[in-house]
């Protein structure tokens, strides 16, 4: 009876114990938000990626920003918009990008590691059909628009009486200024990043950057509350929030050709061009490459792995020709 009760005893002081290192172990891993040490404001943009473009900002590496983005037409458009309202829309301010941000210390061939901690949405958002523009332009010529009224405790966007949108928000637009004074559109994707509409790339995750540029200069805006892959019709819910983000440069690591991403529970890489095909192809050369040089395996293996683990995602199609693709692989295969 004794020695029964000692097992009792044990086995209750056991479970106390378990239970004490989870508690302790799910306090450890809630995320704090770090203090917020520099803010811009959504009329601190500019929508060209150029090296010749000043910063509005200069920070050290660790520091942690407070954003305003607009939305995607740059107050061309509201809540209460209209179909002649579209018709009028110039594409000469589309994509007000806050920033240029300069990084102190960054250096080409170094990598500026971009971690989201915070997206707010603003209050409302617009989606739209523009002739000419999206996926099938040549099968839809007539405009379309319709906007949303959002806010920051919503989670969802009512579509039609019957369909609700579930809010996901993310940045469309990031990235490092290129190597050349020239000033190009932010319309494409490209190896600075830019136009990459990854509606993957949320609240948490961690994008890395290829420096470029003397300062990396950051840009960041074009942010949306929900979008599916490929973007096909050209819009998402395009609308204002706000974003707090952390800036980290890596030196004397790994050096990556276009930009790559984490969340909690997989890598990515991203890889742009002219084609699906071509970007595909990119993608899963990228992933055997990470596979290689962060996991230490063979080639062979990482390409057969990528063939058994890894999920190739469109990003985006709608920049005809440009597109964007993603291959994903889980963290959890790694022991």
């Amino acid at each position: 009876m004794f020695r029964v009760s000692l097992y009792i005893l044990a086995a209750l002081l056991l479970v106390t114990t378990t239970g004490c290192v989870e508690v302790e172990t799910k306090k450890k891993s809630v995320t704090q938000m770090p203090d917020v040490d520099f803010e811009l404001t959504s009329d601190q943009t500019h929508n060209r990626w150029s090296s010749a473009i000043e910063p509005v900002l200069t920070v050290p590496s660790g520091s942690v920003i407070k954003v305003g983005t607009e939305e995607a037409s740059d107050q061309q458009l509201d809540v209460n918009s209209t179909l002649e309202d579209l018709a009028n829309l110039s594409f000469d301010p589309i994509h007000p990008l806050t920033g240029p941000v300069y990084v102190e210390n960054a250096e080409p061939g170094d990598v500026l590691k971009v971690t989201l901690h915070k997206i707010e949405m603003g209050d409302w958002g617009w989606t739209a059909i523009v002739p000419g523009f999206g996926f099938l332009a040549d099968e839809f010529t007539e405009p379309y628009l319709k906007t949303f009224e959002l806010g920051k405790d919503k989670n969802t966007a009512k579509f039609s009486e019957n369909i609700e949108i579930p809010l996901k928000p993310f940045p469309g637009v990031m990235g490092v200024a290129p190597d050349t004074e020239e000033m190009l559109s932010t319309i494409p994707p490209r190896e600075n990043g830019g136009n990459m509409d990854d509606p993957n790339i949320t609240e948490g995750s961690v994008v890395y950057f290829p420096v470029l540029v003397e300062g990396a200069l950051f840009s960041i805006g074009d942010t949306h509350a929900a979008q599916g892959h490929g973007e096909v019709c050209g819009t998402a819910i395009e609308a204002p929030m706000n974003i707090i983000y952390e800036v980290e440069v890596i030196k004397g690591g790994r050096t990556i050709t276009e930009p790559q991403y984490e969340t909690k529970d997989y890598y990515a890489v991203t890889a742009f061009a002219t084609t699906i095909d071509e970007a595909a192809k990119k993608a899963t050369r990228y992933m055997i490459d990470f596979l290689e040089e962060e996991k230490g395996m063979n080639r062979q293996d990482a390409y057969a792995l990528c063939s058994l683990a890894g999920d190739l995602k469109i990003a985006e199609v709608v920049d005809v020709p440009h597109m964007l693709v993603s291959m994903h692989i889980p963290k959890n295969i790694f022991k």
